[in-house]
């Protein structure tokens, strides 16, 4: 599990499109949202660096916690 901490994220709009970018990375990834702390649990097998890429090519720059 990786959690990453998304500034940006604020909304609902915000959350659909962080589970998307992820979901297209890794299809059978797990994406759970914390829109209160800004952050995101990801079970997947990518590498957090490439995760934290597809995030910051949809506009949520996102760091590991």
């Amino acid at each position: 599990m990786t959690t990453l901490s998304i500034p940006d994220m604020s909304c609902g709009h915000c959350k659909a499109a962080v589970e998307a970018a992820i979901q297209k990375l890794d299809p059978i990834a797990s994406v759970q949202i914390d829109l209160a702390n800004r952050r995101a649990e990801i079970s997947s097998f990518q590498p957090v660096e490439a995760m934290i890429k597809a995030l910051a090519g949809v506009g949520f720059p996102a760091q590991t916690v």
